[in-house]
C-alpha cells in the first residue's frame, strides 16, 4: 500500500496552444488546473508532476516508470484527425501502456486510451453532448468494477464532446453509456497496463460548464442546444449563480441535482482510481 504523502502523479494537460487560448477567452479553468484542484482536494499531500500541450515538445519531467499512475485530461483535440500533437499523444498514451502505470483520462482521455489500444473514435452524429448527460447507465460489467463501487447504477454528469467512441479495442470493458453517447465510460487493457476512463468530466463543475458555454456557443447553437444568442447567456448566468449559492429554482428548472453539484459523489470515480492505484501497488 502507498501512504498519499509517498504518491506520485503526472497530470497531462491535454489541450493544444489554440484550445487553451479558446478556453481563457472564455473565462473557463485550463484543463490541468481543474486537475490539479480536484487532486489537491482528494489526496492534498501526494506530488503532482505535469506537461502541457500548449508548449512546444512536452515530456514527463521524470520517466514514466517512476510514477504510480498517469491522468490526462480532456481536449479540444480531435482523434482521428491525424497531426503532430496527437501522434505524439497516441505515442505517449502507449508507452504509458507498455511502462505499465496505472491511467486515469476524462473524456479526451477515454478516446485516447481505445485510440492507442487499437479502438476508433468518430465524430457523434448527435453533435455535441454538453451541459448535463442524462441517464448515464451502468453495464453489468461496470456495476461490478472499482472505478463504479458506491456509484449509482444511473447518474447524470458533466460532459463537453462532439466526438465518440465507435469500436473497442481487444482488452476494453464497456462500463456504461446513456442514448446521446452509448460508450460513457470504459477500463482498457493493453500491454502491460490499465487504463479507466469516463466519457464525461468529474473534475467540472457549474461554473465551468458556464464558461463551456460560451467557449463552446458556435457549435451549440449551430446545432440548436439553444435558440438564440440570449438564451445560451442566460443558461450561463444561471448557472453561474447556482454555482455561487444554492437557488431550488434554478436547479429544479435545469434538473441538476447532487449527482453534479455534491462534489464527493461527482468525483467518486476518481476517488475510487486513487484508492486501487495505493492498495494494488
Amino acid at each position: 500500500m502507498i501512504p498519499t504523502s509517498d504518491l506520485r502523479l503526472l497530470v497531462i494537460d491535454a489541450y493544444d496552444a489554440a484550445g487553451r487560448d479558446g478556453l481563457d477567452r472564455a473565462g473557463a479553468t485550463r484543463a490541468g488546473l481543474l486537475y490539479d484542484r480536484m487532486l489537491t482536494r482528494l489526496v492534498p499531500d501526494a506530488r503532482l508532476d505535469h506537461i502541457s500541450f500548449a508548449h512546444a515538445d512536452p515530456h514527463p519531467p521524470e520517466p514514466l516508470d517512476t510514477y504510480h499512475g498517469v491522468l490526462w485530461t480532456g481536449s479540444s483535440l480531435t482523434l482521428y484527425h491525424d497531426t503532430p500533437i496527437t501522434r505524439t499523444q497516441i505515442a505517449l498514451a502507449r508507452a504509458t501502456f507498455q511502462a505499465g502505470v496505472p491511467t486515469f483520462g476524462s473524456c479526451y482521455g477515454a478516446q485516447l486510451a481505445v485510440t492507442a489500444a487499437g479502438g476508433q473514435v468518430a465524430a457523434n452524429p448527435r453533435g455535441r453532448e454538453f451541459g448535463l448527460a442524462r441517464k448515464i447507465t451502468l453495464t453489468a460489467e461496470g456495476r461490478d468494477h472499482p472505478m463504479y463501487a458506491g456509484k449509482p447504477i444511473a447518474f447524470d454528469a458533466f460532459p463537453c464532446h462532439s466526438d465518440m467512441v465507435t469500436q473497442l479495442p481487444p482488452g476494453a470493458t464497456l462500463l456504461a453509456g446513456n442514448t446521446f453517447t452509448p460508450v460513457q465510460a470504459v477500463s482498457v487493457f493493453h500491454a502491460n497496463g490499465h487504463f479507466w476512463a469516463p466519457q464525461y468530466h468529474p473534475e467540472y463543475d457549474l461554473h465551468e460548464i458556464a464558461r463551456l458555454a460560451v467557449a463552446r456557443g458556435a457549435s451549440l447553437l449551430a446545432q440548436g442546444a439553444f435558440a438564440d444568442q440570449s438564451s445560451l447567456n442566460r443558461y450561463a448566468a444561471d448557472l453561474e449563480t447556482l454555482h455561487a449559492s444554492p437557488q431550488p429554482h434554478i436547479a429544479f428548472t435545469y434538473g441538476i441535482d447532487d449527482d453534479v453539484t455534491d462534489f464527493d459523489a461527482r468525483t467518486r470515480e476518481v476517488r475510487n482510481w486513487l484508492q486501487h492505484l495505493t492498495h494494488q501497488a
